[in-house]
């Protein structure tokens, strides 16, 4: 790659117990670059994904954000933490405050913004996920589609230098998927470093610049979406392919 890797993984390994779950993953991910990362239950793409902010500890190998190793604790994770948004499956926001305050929260507290500066922007990046009338109600009062838009509204509201997203379609009913995909399809089109993990793979092919399949635990191939989906290289990659395609 010739730009160098806003985050970088090198050699890194992670068990649980007996199960090698990442195996010797070398990784890097360009500023402004969408990798889409696919492959069977199982293979490791979670887990990838939360190493990168340090949900889960690796046992060796070197993860970097821009050039620093991952703290390991402390405040310097919690600044780590408030670089790389995070959007999962389950939408995780605090069931007790308002939309808008879901998403002024962080900014409050870990950027130190005050009230007015926060609520404005949070004002604008409700509009630009297209919930901005649900400011003043509670999640519980919204659709899934729309409780995963301010996911997504909540980790932009930090500023992150990259956004890990875990699945951010899985938990949401089909004619909801779209929502968020659009998007996330308008995120890529403004240059956000995005890592997703997901089985949607019309949005691989019209958001990523690269896709990553895994199996078992390994990066079996990687290639621009266009090669890997009409001519994949391996006999993994074919089979995993041939299940999932069904034109």
């Amino acid at each position: 790659m010739t730009k160098t890797g806003l985050v970088a993984l090198t050699d890194v390994n992670k068990h649980f117990g007996d199960l090698h779950v990442l195996k010797d993953i070398n990784l890097s991910i360009a500023k402004g670059e969408v990798v889409v990362v696919i492959g069977p239950s199982g293979s490791g793409k979670s887990t990838l994904c939360r190493a990168i902010n340090r949900l889960e500890p690796i046992d060796s190998g070197t993860i970097t954000l821009d050039g620093q190793p991952l703290p390991s604790e402390g405040k310097a994770l919690a600044r780590l933490r408030a670089d790389v948004g995070m959007v999962f499956q389950s939408f995780n926001l605090f069931a007790h405050k308002t939309i808008l305050q879901n998403v002024t929260l962080g900014p409050s507290k870990v950027r130190g913004q005050s009230k007015s500066v926060a609520e404005e922007k949070a004002r604008g990046l409700l509009e630009r996920v297209g919930v901005t009338a649900q400011a003043d109600k509670y999640p519980a009062q919204l659709s899934g589609g729309q409780q995963q838009r301010v996911a997504i509204a909540r980790a932009l509201a930090m500023d992150p230098k990259v956004m890990l997203f875990d699945e951010p379609t899985s938990a949401l009913d089909p004619e909801m998927i779209k929502e968020v995909l659009d998007v996330m399809v308008d995120l890529a089109r403004q240059s956000m470093t995005m890592i997703v993990v997901t089985h949607e793979m019309g949005f691989a092919r019209r958001a990523a610049n690269r896709v990553v399949f895994m199996a078992d635990g390994q990066i079996v191939e990687e290639a621009e979406p266009e090669r890997f989906f009409t001519d994949p290289q391996t006999k993994r990659a074919q089979d995993f392919l041939s299940k999932i395609l069904t034109h």
